[in-house]
């Protein structure tokens, strides 16, 4: 059985985009990354997974479960972190999470303390008077609470400090280790490489490709800046170059393909100096699709 299936997935509205013919597959136990820039459709495609809007068309199952027939049975098995979170201001954080923990069975109290702590979440403080990363936090330790057999994450480290980022990683390492599913959406890629077995891309409301992260990342760009020795320029540059400007002994170009043949390309050329760097996240989905 899936952890998630759809079938031609659709939501649409009217003129304005939404999603069409999403089709994926996440294996149990797989972290799977959704990669697009934002208003390509991922959240889009979250929420009607969830059952908070409902698909124009096609169909999905999460868990063995129909997403619109079984909803409510299905949403005891996930845990939802939204890239937006908004809460009752009147209450406190553990207030909060107590509250949210009514809804399941067989949670121990005692997890509201440990995690609390873990992301130095201060219980007591109004959720009015918490700031956007400290909301983050207890949207996370929402998620985690009842011990999901699916995580959905959307833009899940906004908000979130550096150091909480790390922790917040680790905690997610620790319940793949536990068998939990993870549905990880992003539009950054070193979260999606550091956390992701395989991703899909979605563009314009529809699936561009489902990649292994390792075959993704070998079709990631690098800019790359090369000065020659002025008496031994070498013109002809290696496969994969793209979009190159000279001037005099000293040339730029982006550069798609394994970065082993543009090392062995360089140390075969006498270069002087190099600059390799990644894009912007933009660049590379541009890259990205047009190819």
């Amino acid at each position: 059985m899936l952890a998630i299936e759809t079938i031609n997935l659709s939501k649409l509205y009217g003129e304005n985009r939404g999603i069409r013919n999403v089709n994926l597959k996440v294996e149990r136990g797989e972290v799977f990354g959704f990669i697009g820039p934002n208003g390509a459709g991922k959240s889009t495609t979250i929420r009607t997974l969830l059952g908070l809007i409902h698909p124009s068309g096609g169909r999905a199952t999460i868990l063995g479960h129909d997403i619109v027939s079984e909803g409510v049975e299905l949403r005891k098995k996930i845990g939802y972190l939204p890239s937006e979170v908004h809460y009752y201001d009147e209450m406190n954080s553990r207030e909060l999470l107590e509250y949210s923990i009514g809804f399941y069975d067989n949670i121990n109290p005692d997890e509201i303390e440990h995690l609390a702590d873990f992301f130095e979440l201060d219980l007591a403080k109004n959720i009015a008077d918490l700031s956007f990363g400290n909301k983050k936090k207890c949207a996370i330790i929402q998620a985690v609470l009842h011990r999901p057999e699916l995580l959905i994450l959307d833009e899940p480290t906004s908000g979130l400090d550096p150091l909480m980022q790390n922790r917040f990683f680790d905690l997610l390492e620790e319940k793949h280790k536990e068998g939990t599913t993870i549905f990880f959406s992003s539009h950054i890629l070193s979260e999606i490489q550091r956390m992701c077995d395989r991703a899909a891309v979605i563009r314009d409301g529809e699936i561009s490709a489902i990649e292994n992260i390792q075959d993704l990342l070998k079709k990631q760009m690098k800019k790359v800046r090369i000065v020659f020795n002025p008496d031994a320029i070498n013109r002809n540059l290696p496969i994969g170059s793209q979009n190159e400007k000279w001037h005099d002994q000293k040339v730029n170009f982006e550069y798609v393909g394994p970065i082993e043949s543009l090392i062995q390309w360089m140390n075969e050329s006498k270069v002087v100096d190099v600059v390799m760097e990644e894009p912007d996240l933009e660049t590379i989905f541009m890259n990205y699709y047009k190819r």
